[in-house]
Protein backbone atom coordinates (compact mmCIF):
# COMPACT_ATOMS: atom_id res chain seq x y z
CA UNK A 1 0.00 0.00 0.00
CA UNK A 2 2.57 2.34 1.23
CA UNK A 3 6.45 2.70 1.49
CA UNK A 4 6.56 6.20 3.15
CA UNK A 5 5.87 5.32 6.22
CA UNK A 6 8.04 7.26 9.04
CA UNK A 7 8.08 4.94 11.85
CA UNK A 8 9.00 6.94 15.25
CA UNK A 9 10.68 5.22 18.45
CA UNK A 10 8.20 4.44 21.52
CA UNK A 11 7.79 6.05 25.42
CA UNK A 12 11.46 6.62 26.47
CA UNK A 13 10.12 7.18 30.19
CA UNK A 14 8.58 3.63 30.89
CA UNK A 15 10.97 1.99 28.69
CA UNK A 16 13.52 3.05 30.98
CA UNK A 17 11.59 2.20 33.97
CA UNK A 18 11.34 -1.04 32.32
CA UNK A 19 14.95 -1.37 31.92
CA UNK A 20 16.00 -0.63 35.01
CA UNK A 21 17.21 2.63 35.30
CA UNK A 22 16.89 5.18 37.49
CA UNK A 23 13.48 6.39 37.32
CA UNK A 24 10.53 7.66 39.43
CA UNK A 25 8.29 11.08 40.27
CA UNK A 26 8.46 13.82 39.69
CA UNK A 27 12.09 14.02 37.58
CA UNK A 28 10.53 10.78 35.23
CA UNK A 29 12.79 10.11 32.19
CA UNK A 30 15.00 13.17 33.62
CA UNK A 31 16.14 11.31 36.74
CA UNK A 32 18.22 8.78 33.91
CA UNK A 33 20.23 12.02 32.74
CA UNK A 34 20.94 12.93 36.20
CA UNK A 35 21.79 9.26 37.72
CA UNK A 36 23.04 7.30 34.45
CA UNK A 37 23.20 8.95 30.84
CA UNK A 38 24.23 5.32 29.63
CA UNK A 39 21.00 4.49 30.46
CA UNK A 40 19.68 6.55 28.15
CA UNK A 41 21.51 5.84 25.22
CA UNK A 42 21.13 2.29 25.47
CA UNK A 43 16.99 3.34 25.18
CA UNK A 44 17.80 4.99 22.25
CA UNK A 45 19.59 2.10 20.94
CA UNK A 46 16.92 -0.37 21.44
CA UNK A 47 14.73 1.67 19.64
CA UNK A 48 16.95 2.23 16.71
CA UNK A 49 17.42 -2.03 16.77
CA UNK A 50 13.38 -2.04 16.46
CA UNK A 51 13.59 -0.22 13.62
CA UNK A 52 12.75 3.55 14.26
CA UNK A 53 13.11 5.86 11.86
CA UNK A 54 13.44 8.64 14.07
CA UNK A 55 14.39 8.73 17.34
CA UNK A 56 13.28 11.87 20.29
CA UNK A 57 15.46 13.39 22.46
CA UNK A 58 15.13 12.54 26.21
CA UNK A 59 14.27 15.92 26.96
CA UNK A 60 11.13 15.50 27.92
CA UNK A 61 11.26 16.03 31.54
CA UNK A 62 14.09 18.47 31.61
CA UNK A 63 10.98 20.99 32.35
CA UNK A 64 10.15 22.84 35.72
CA UNK A 65 7.39 21.03 36.05
CA UNK A 66 10.07 17.67 36.61
CA UNK A 67 12.87 19.41 37.21
CA UNK A 68 11.58 22.28 39.69
CA UNK A 69 11.84 25.52 38.63
CA UNK A 70 15.05 26.08 40.51
CA UNK A 71 16.53 23.13 38.96
CA UNK A 72 15.38 23.89 35.41
CA UNK A 73 17.08 27.26 36.22
CA UNK A 74 20.69 25.76 37.07
CA UNK A 75 20.78 22.94 35.36
CA UNK A 76 18.04 22.71 32.36
CA UNK A 77 20.59 23.49 29.46
CA UNK A 78 23.10 21.24 30.83
CA UNK A 79 20.90 18.37 30.60
CA UNK A 80 18.80 19.45 27.60
CA UNK A 81 22.21 19.45 25.63
CA UNK A 82 23.13 16.59 27.55
CA UNK A 83 20.27 14.74 26.17
CA UNK A 84 20.37 16.15 22.98
CA UNK A 85 24.14 14.35 22.61
CA UNK A 86 22.92 11.13 23.70
CA UNK A 87 20.59 11.04 20.94
CA UNK A 88 23.20 11.88 18.45
CA UNK A 89 25.48 9.45 19.46
CA UNK A 90 23.00 6.68 19.50
CA UNK A 91 21.65 7.81 16.06
CA UNK A 92 25.14 8.17 14.57
CA UNK A 93 26.36 4.55 15.80
CA UNK A 94 23.27 3.18 13.81
CA UNK A 95 24.40 1.07 10.70
CA UNK A 96 21.33 3.17 8.95
CA UNK A 97 20.08 6.83 8.40
CA UNK A 98 18.20 7.61 11.84
CA UNK A 99 17.31 11.05 12.55
CA UNK A 100 17.25 13.18 15.73
CA UNK A 101 13.89 14.87 16.59
CA UNK A 102 14.74 17.86 19.45
CA UNK A 103 11.56 17.24 21.84
CA UNK A 104 10.08 20.22 23.20
CA UNK A 105 7.50 19.26 25.96
CA UNK A 106 4.90 21.29 27.76
CA UNK A 107 6.99 23.08 30.55
CA UNK A 108 4.29 23.00 33.27
CA UNK A 109 2.23 20.05 33.29
CA UNK A 110 1.33 17.60 30.68
CA UNK A 111 -2.27 17.61 29.96
CA UNK A 112 -2.82 20.80 32.02
CA UNK A 113 -2.95 23.80 29.59
CA UNK A 114 -4.67 25.70 32.24
CA UNK A 115 -1.18 25.86 34.09
CA UNK A 116 0.54 27.15 30.76
CA UNK A 117 2.74 30.49 31.70
CA UNK A 118 2.99 32.55 28.97
CA UNK A 119 4.91 35.34 30.53
CA UNK A 120 7.78 32.57 31.28
CA UNK A 121 7.69 30.28 28.79
CA UNK A 122 9.53 31.60 26.00
CA UNK A 123 13.30 32.56 27.54
CA UNK A 124 12.34 28.44 28.88
CA UNK A 125 11.44 27.33 25.69
CA UNK A 126 14.99 29.36 24.08
CA UNK A 127 17.29 27.26 26.62
CA UNK A 128 15.47 23.84 25.27
CA UNK A 129 16.00 25.26 21.71
CA UNK A 130 19.11 26.47 22.14
CA UNK A 131 20.64 23.34 24.39
CA UNK A 132 19.30 20.57 21.56
CA UNK A 133 20.16 22.50 18.58
CA UNK A 134 23.74 21.63 17.57
CA UNK A 135 21.88 17.81 17.83
CA UNK A 136 19.01 17.65 16.22
CA UNK A 137 17.61 17.23 12.12
CA UNK A 138 14.12 17.81 13.33
CA UNK A 139 11.94 19.75 16.18
CA UNK A 140 8.95 17.84 17.81
CA UNK A 141 6.87 19.84 19.74
CA UNK A 142 5.23 17.47 21.96
CA UNK A 143 1.81 16.22 23.97
CA UNK A 144 0.75 19.92 23.12
CA UNK A 145 -2.24 20.71 24.73
CA UNK A 146 -2.89 24.66 23.79
CA UNK A 147 -3.00 26.65 20.88
CA UNK A 148 -0.98 29.17 23.17
CA UNK A 149 1.45 26.02 23.91
CA UNK A 150 1.80 25.36 19.87
CA UNK A 151 2.71 29.37 19.18
CA UNK A 152 4.71 29.86 21.87
CA UNK A 153 7.03 26.85 20.96
CA UNK A 154 7.26 27.92 17.12
CA UNK A 155 8.44 31.55 17.96
CA UNK A 156 10.83 30.06 20.07
CA UNK A 157 12.13 27.97 17.17
CA UNK A 158 11.08 31.07 14.68
CA UNK A 159 13.90 33.12 16.65
CA UNK A 160 16.40 30.37 16.82
CA UNK A 161 16.24 29.89 13.06
CA UNK A 162 14.44 32.75 11.31
CA UNK A 163 14.68 31.04 8.36
CA UNK A 164 13.01 27.99 9.41
CA UNK A 165 16.03 25.61 8.16
CA UNK A 166 14.99 22.93 10.10
CA UNK A 167 11.94 21.39 9.93
CA UNK A 168 8.92 21.29 12.37
CA UNK A 169 6.67 18.82 13.45
CA UNK A 170 3.77 20.02 16.05
CA UNK A 171 2.42 17.07 18.00
CA UNK A 172 -1.09 18.03 19.78
CA UNK A 173 -3.04 15.94 22.80
CA UNK A 174 -6.74 15.68 23.10
CA UNK A 175 -8.46 14.07 25.44
CA UNK A 176 -9.10 10.68 27.16
CA UNK A 177 -12.89 10.57 27.69
CA UNK A 178 -14.26 7.89 25.07
CA UNK A 179 -14.72 9.79 22.38
CA UNK A 180 -17.69 11.21 20.51
CA UNK A 181 -17.75 12.35 16.76
CA UNK A 182 -15.88 15.36 18.16
CA UNK A 183 -12.55 15.65 19.87
CA UNK A 184 -10.77 18.98 20.83
CA UNK A 185 -7.63 19.95 22.69
CA UNK A 186 -7.39 19.12 25.98
CA UNK A 187 -7.90 22.85 26.27
CA UNK A 188 -10.98 22.66 24.26
CA UNK A 189 -10.04 24.48 21.62
CA UNK A 190 -11.36 22.79 18.30
CA UNK A 191 -8.61 20.69 15.59
CA UNK A 192 -9.44 22.99 12.92
CA UNK A 193 -8.32 26.39 14.86
CA UNK A 194 -5.47 24.22 16.10
CA UNK A 195 -4.19 23.27 12.50
CA UNK A 196 -5.38 26.65 11.48
CA UNK A 197 -2.58 28.40 14.23
CA UNK A 198 -0.04 26.48 12.53
CA UNK A 199 -0.51 24.78 9.18
CA UNK A 200 1.82 27.84 7.68
CA UNK A 201 4.45 27.02 9.99
CA UNK A 202 5.48 23.38 10.32
CA UNK A 203 5.78 20.21 8.05
CA UNK A 204 3.53 17.68 9.75
CA UNK A 205 0.79 17.42 12.69
CA UNK A 206 0.16 14.70 14.61
CA UNK A 207 -0.92 13.99 18.04
CA UNK A 208 0.57 11.49 20.77
CA UNK A 209 0.11 10.80 24.08
CA UNK A 210 -3.17 10.40 24.36
CA UNK A 211 -5.78 7.36 23.83
CA UNK A 212 -5.75 6.14 20.14
CA UNK A 213 -8.97 5.55 19.76
CA UNK A 214 -9.39 9.51 20.53
CA UNK A 215 -6.59 9.82 18.23
CA UNK A 216 -8.29 8.32 15.90
CA UNK A 217 -11.01 10.70 15.58
CA UNK A 218 -8.63 13.64 15.75
CA UNK A 219 -7.00 12.81 12.76
CA UNK A 220 -10.14 12.59 11.21
CA UNK A 221 -10.62 16.08 11.76
CA UNK A 222 -7.23 17.37 10.84
CA UNK A 223 -7.48 15.87 7.21
CA UNK A 224 -11.01 17.88 6.98
CA UNK A 225 -9.11 21.06 8.22
CA UNK A 226 -6.41 20.12 5.86
CA UNK A 227 -8.18 19.49 3.03
CA UNK A 228 -5.99 19.91 -0.41
CA UNK A 229 -3.24 20.26 1.95
CA UNK A 230 -2.86 17.03 3.22
CA UNK A 231 0.46 15.32 1.83
CA UNK A 232 2.57 18.39 1.34
CA UNK A 233 1.82 18.51 5.14
CA UNK A 234 2.10 15.19 6.95
CA UNK A 235 -0.05 13.90 9.29
CA UNK A 236 0.50 11.02 12.34
CA UNK A 237 0.10 10.23 15.37
CA UNK A 238 2.45 8.32 18.56
CA UNK A 239 -0.62 7.45 20.82
CA UNK A 240 0.00 6.27 24.57
CA UNK A 241 -1.19 3.08 26.34
CA UNK A 242 -2.47 4.23 29.80
CA UNK A 243 -4.66 3.10 31.08
CA UNK A 244 -8.01 5.29 31.70
CA UNK A 245 -7.33 7.82 34.12
CA UNK A 246 -9.56 7.58 37.68
CA UNK A 247 -10.97 10.58 39.23
CA UNK A 248 -8.79 12.85 40.98
CA UNK A 249 -5.87 11.62 38.71
CA UNK A 250 -3.09 14.26 38.79
CA UNK A 251 0.05 14.52 36.57
CA UNK A 252 3.28 13.30 39.27
CA UNK A 253 1.78 11.84 41.74
CA UNK A 254 0.18 8.56 40.05
CA UNK A 255 2.06 6.69 37.44
CA UNK A 256 -0.52 4.85 35.30
CA UNK A 257 -0.81 0.87 34.33
CA UNK A 258 -0.93 -0.25 30.85
CA UNK A 259 -3.59 -1.07 28.77
CA UNK A 260 -3.39 -5.11 28.26
CA UNK A 261 -5.18 -5.06 25.17
CA UNK A 262 -2.79 -2.87 22.71
CA UNK A 263 -0.39 -5.87 22.13
CA UNK A 264 2.12 -4.99 19.00
CA UNK A 265 0.10 -6.72 16.99
CA UNK A 266 -3.13 -4.54 17.81
CA UNK A 267 -0.91 -1.23 17.91
CA UNK A 268 -0.18 -2.34 14.22
CA UNK A 269 -3.54 -2.92 13.01
CA UNK A 270 -4.41 0.87 14.63
CA UNK A 271 -2.09 2.57 13.22
CA UNK A 272 -2.55 0.68 9.96
CA UNK A 273 -6.12 2.32 10.01
CA UNK A 274 -4.49 6.05 10.28
CA UNK A 275 -2.09 5.15 7.12
CA UNK A 276 -5.94 4.25 5.51
CA UNK A 277 -6.90 8.39 6.57
CA UNK A 278 -3.74 9.43 5.10
CA UNK A 279 -0.93 9.41 8.04
CA UNK A 280 2.68 9.13 7.00
CA UNK A 281 4.50 9.39 10.50
CA UNK A 282 3.35 6.64 13.32
CA UNK A 283 5.07 5.56 16.28
CA UNK A 284 4.26 5.54 20.06
CA UNK A 285 4.20 6.98 22.91
CA UNK A 286 4.02 5.89 27.25
CA UNK A 287 3.68 2.59 27.71
CA UNK A 288 5.17 1.68 23.64
CA UNK A 289 8.13 -0.52 23.73
CA UNK A 290 10.32 -1.62 21.13
CA UNK A 291 8.35 -4.49 20.03
CA UNK A 292 5.90 -1.96 19.32
CA UNK A 293 8.04 -0.14 17.15
CA UNK A 294 9.51 -3.22 15.41
CA UNK A 295 5.87 -4.06 14.57
CA UNK A 296 5.17 -0.74 13.27
CA UNK A 297 7.99 -1.03 10.69
CA UNK A 298 6.05 -3.74 8.97
CA UNK A 299 3.48 -0.96 7.56
CA UNK A 300 6.32 0.69 5.44
CA UNK A 301 5.68 -1.91 3.14
CA UNK A 302 1.91 -2.47 3.90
Amino acid sequence: MTTDVTVLDGGMGKHLERSGAPFRQPEWSALALLEDPDAVRRAHTDFIEAGADVIIVNAYGVVPFHLGDDRFADRGRELAELAGRLAREAADAADRPVLVAGSLPPLFGSYEPEKFRPAEAPAMYDVLVEAQAPYVDLWLAETVSSIAEATTILDALDRHDPDGGTEVWMSYSVPDDPPGEVVDLRSGESIADAVAAVVDRVAAITFNCSPPEAITVALGHTVDALGDRLGPIRIGAYANAFQPKLEGYAANEVILGRRDDLTPEQYHEICHGWIDMGATIVGGCCQMFPEHIEALTRLRSA
